[in-house]
């Protein structure tokens, strides 16, 4: 069966654009007395080839920004953009395929098929999608995830690290224009997270691949060219180069002036 071609540019397409972007974007839940506000005129560009982790105080709206420009959910109004393509003028079908196409999902519970294997997970999006694995690639980031002696065993015969370099791995195998990452080391032991952050490092710095990252902890964030942080559904503040010593003082500054401010 012909396929009809995405709305979007083929992969490698030669582009300056950033590879995610929100300009003026709003979400609101609820209505009336129970209306909150989640995003409050986001504006926020996320660079191609570079790390980004996006912190805040809970409720800051991080996890619904992510949600948003990734195509997950739809704003109230204002703009997302992945690339080149305006999610908010898409159908949802449309949605659909730039997702499978173009990006790459971490999440913290993995969100692995327990009856398939470590490499039929790894691979499972592009067999949806009618695609074939390019084998050089796949055995790129097999090597990397360093499960190549785990790939026949399924998600219950692996650790918690191990299955989280699975969904990594499974997230950069279509060769994705970004990877967002949602509290990806939330459910590791230190080690384990460690682990998987170096995978997420490196695929930017090896594979010039894109990376936002939610997360709480300073430490995660420590690995990220650049830290966004978000109070009451807006970009208060970012850092350049982060450590997790600035990031910490700059969330504990956050949360005192919230503190103050309530």
């Amino acid at each position: 069966m012909p396929q009809t071609s995405p709305p979007f540019p083929a992969a490698g397409a030669p582009t300056s654009e950033p590879a995610a972007r929100a300009s003026r974007l709003t979400k609101v839940y609820g209505r009336g007395a129970t209306q909150v506000t989640a995003l409050d005129t986001v504006t926020v560009e996320f660079e191609r080839a570079r790390f980004t982790a996006v912190m805040g105080p809970s409720g800051s709206g991080k996890s619904t920004l992510m949600h948003c420009v990734a195509g997950l959910d739809r704003a109230t109004s204002g703009s997302a953009r992945i690339g080149g393509v305006e999610l908010t003028e898409l159908t949802d079908r449309q949605l659909t395929t730039l997702r499978r196409e173009k990006v790459g999902f971490v999440f913290q519970g993995f969100n692995l098929l327990p009856t398939l294997t470590a490499q039929e997970n790894m691979t499972l999006p592009l067999r949806l999608a009618g695609r074939r694995p390019d084998v050089a690639w796949s055995d790129t980031v097999i090597a990397a995830t360093g499960l190549a002696g785990r790939l026949t065993h399924r998600p219950a015969e692996l650790s918690g690290g191990q299955q989280q370099r699975v969904a990594v791995a499974r997230a950069l195998m279509s060769r994705p224009e970004i990877v967002f990452a949602d509290e990806p080391t939330g459910n590791l032991d230190s080690r384990s997270g460690a682990q998987v952050l170096g995978f997420l490092r490196d695929s930017v710095d090896e594979w010039g691949q894109s990376v936002v990252m939610v997360t709480h902890d300073p430490v995660a964030a420590a690995h990220a060219d650049r830290v966004v942080f978000l109070a009451d559904g807006r970009p208060v503040d970012e850092l350049r180069e982060p450590t997790s010593g600035a990031v910490l003082d700059r969330m504990l500054a956050l949360d005192t002036e919230r503190r103050h401010a309530s």
